[in-house]
């Protein structure tokens, strides 16, 4: 099979060792395979070139292979973790979930749908004290750091947090929605959190940036159809799944999740999905590679939560200069959960302090932002 000519650049120049497709396997085995890390490839295909490339010092991670190549390439002196079977999940995966992969088996109802089995899956082994259990959640969380990695280098990330509790329909949806295309449309990529509420909101906002701005209310009305995603996942991630359907190839954003939270289902909008099964790992993540800022929405303990985890590192410089932070509602941060009065003390006489916002409205977070940035 001839090699994918940008696939074959790459690997020539050694800039890259990891190899997470058929195509980069082609482009890599024209030379050699020795010392590449091989990501959940099926290379069952692919005994001819694995029997005659060397593979001294390469690590397989859940590739199958035919026994004749497995024995092979250990004999090279590889290492070879096999597939595990019976699984929801894959723990070696080389990218990020797309909504589709997540979601499939939707028509025979969420409860059959990779999420969802994997959701019930971490329920029965989280805590059994497995020590397999547990060390594929970890494998799994590291390969999916390391994907979204590769997928953000060099993006400008604004990430938009917020409560799951807010409605499709109502107008503060509709709020985080412009916020999440105005952002999109300005160059940031957009990260949220991955659930429902605001983070839909904000990553459906990405989506719609490609179309014209009638597409987005017309979303709207079709999404306030299934307002929640209680009592029916099914219904709620269909109507998603029924926008994308009608308006194919939007914007592309990215969500967060996490299983720990799993009766919480990711939303559909985000182009490529990073869901863990340790949350720390998920909420420091998501914090640290908003490099452009954070957009805080009115939100409960998840959300001053991540205020707080946001604002430690801004206070001891910990990841660098200080980055942008705009709290949304000023009554809801002052009078309903007090938080941004604390944040003001803390960032007093620090170079934090010119890095935080607090505005009345949605409308004023991208103005806050740029001004900030400048």
């Amino acid at each position: 099979m001839d090699a994918v000519p940008d696939e074959e650049a790459k690997f020539s120049a050694g800039s890259d060792t990891e190899i997470e497709s058929l195509a980069e396997f082609d482009a890599a085995a024209h030379a050699t395979l020795a010392g590449f890390r091989v990501q959940s490839v099926d290379l069952t295909t692919r005994t001819p070139v694995l029997l005659r490339t060397d593979t001294a010092g390469a690590v397989f991670l859940g590739c199958a292979m035919e026994p004749d190549a497995a024995a092979k390439v250990r004999a090279d002196g590889a290492l070879v973790f096999p597939p595990v079977p019976h699984l929801p999940f894959d723990p070696y995966r080389g990218t990020l979930y797309p909504p589709a992969e997540l979601f499939e088996g939707l028509a025979a109802g969420y409860e059959q749908t990779p999420d969802a089995l994997s959701y019930a899956w971490f329920q029965r082994t989280k805590a059994d004290g497995d020590i397999f259990s547990s060390m594929l959640r970890s494998i799994h969380d590291d390969a999916i750091s390391d994907a979204l990695d590769e997928l953000l280098v060099g993006a400008r990330v604004v990430g938009v947090m917020g409560g799951h509790a807010m409605g499709r329909g109502t107008a503060e949806y509709e709020g985080a929605a412009v916020l999440g295309r105005t952002l999109a449309r300005a160059g940031f990529t957009v990260a949220t959190g991955g659930g429902p509420g605001a983070m839909e909101a904000a990553n459906l906002g990405a989506y719609a940036a490609p179309f014209d701005d009638p597409m987005l209310g017309s979303a709207l009305e079709l999404l306030a159809q299934e307002p929640s995603f209680r009592p029916s996942v099914s219904a709620w991630a269909r109507a998603a799944f029924e926008v994308r359907t009608k308006w194919p190839r939007g914007g592309t954003s990215v969500g967060i999740p996490t299983w720990f939270y799993g009766h919480e289902p990711p939303n559909a909008f985000a182009g490529a999905i990073a869901k863990y099964f340790a949350n720390a790992t998920r909420e420091d993540g998501l914090l640290a590679r908003s490099n452009a800022g954070v957009v805080f929405l009115p939100g409960a303990a998840g959300t001053v939560q991540e205020i707080f985890d946001n604002a430690t590192p801004n206070y001891y410089e910990s990841r660098g200069t200080p980055t942008p932070m705009v709290l949304v509602d000023r009554a809801h941060w002052t009078e309903r959960l007090p938080t941004w009065p604390l944040l003001e003390a803390l960032a007093e006489d620090r170079p934090m302090a010119g890095r935080i916002a607090l505005v009345d409205s949605v409308s004023e977070a991208p103005e806050a932002l740029a001004r900030m940035s400048r």
